[in-house]
């Protein structure tokens, strides 16, 4: 994948946090850090890339990556991307691996009060930190990651789907291309990924309609493009992933650019 060079103009780094602004389809070096870190998305739409998976950050969702997961972000759509690193003490109250997250309104407002310009108090922001990360405590972990495959042959298929997101092929086709029964390929996908062959689709596609609704292409585009062919189907499903339908969500996205 191409990396995206950022100016550095665009980008505010302190000890707790920062800014970065990326324009769509900007890529960071694959890079870790020593302590856990909160991403945000306050216009935009972000994806998380680890070892373990994708995790897809729209505007309602705050993705969390432990201390020293090798990752790199990927901007769909001009993005305001924030982050909030934690302290060990507070990186022990969420999982130990990568997660996304239901971003409460409050839980927004201290993303962005943390990473705000101006001048900053320690102790009010260490207050913040705590108030955030209970936020999340709370919270539901989200169906926004999507697992990477090891095994060989789901590994084949995962690259089938990436490069064509709205393939309709069923997996005992898919099988028989690479010598694999669907039986033995839904076993593999359960035992490995904790889901069944079509839970994981569904996520890879509504992950690409949140990439194509952030270049702004419309819902009956996006719907086709990701594999239903009924609009109303696809408005279904990514609603009951995301949390609102695919026009709200590409309206808050406008409002976030107009402001």
């Amino acid at each position: 994948m191409p990396i995206g060079r950022q100016d550095p103009s665009s980008s505010r780094i302190w000890p707790s946090g920062g800014v970065h602004l990326w324009p769509s389809g900007g890529t960071s070096p694959g890079h870790a850090h020593p302590r856990g870190h909160l991403v945000y998305a306050a216009r935009g739409v972000l994806s998380v890339h680890t070892e373990d998976g994708t995790s897809i950050v729209p505007a309602n969702r705050v993705a969390w990556t432990p201390a020293g997961f090798t990752h790199y972000h990927r901007a769909h759509g001009h993005t305001d991307m924030r982050i909030v690193f934690l302290p060990a003490a507070l990186a022990r109250l969420v999982p130990s691996r990568p997660a996304v997250f239901t971003a409460s309104g409050l839980a927004r407002e201290i993303l962005l009060a943390l990473t705000g310009p101006g001048d900053h108090d320690r102790a009010a922001d260490a207050r913040l930190r705590r108030v955030l990360v209970d936020q999340l405590q709370e919270a539901r972990e989200q169906p926004l990651h999507l697992p990477e495959p090891r095994d060989d042959r789901l590994r084949a298929i995962a690259r089938v789907l990436y490069e064509k997101p709205g393939d309709t092929t069923p997996l005992a086709e898919l099988g028989r291309a690479i010598g694999a029964s669907a039986r033995t390929l839904s076993r593999l996908f359960h035992d490995e990924l904790g889901m069944t062959f079509y839970q994981w689709r569904t996520q890879l596609r509504v992950y690409h309609a949140l990439v194509l609704l952030a270049d702004d292409h419309d819902t009956a585009h996006v719907a086709h493009a990701c594999g239903w062919a009924n609009p109303s189907h696809f408005i279904a499903a990514f609603t009951a992933v995301v949390g609102t339908t695919p026009g709200r969500h590409r309206t808050a996205q406008r409002v976030k650019v107009a402001q």
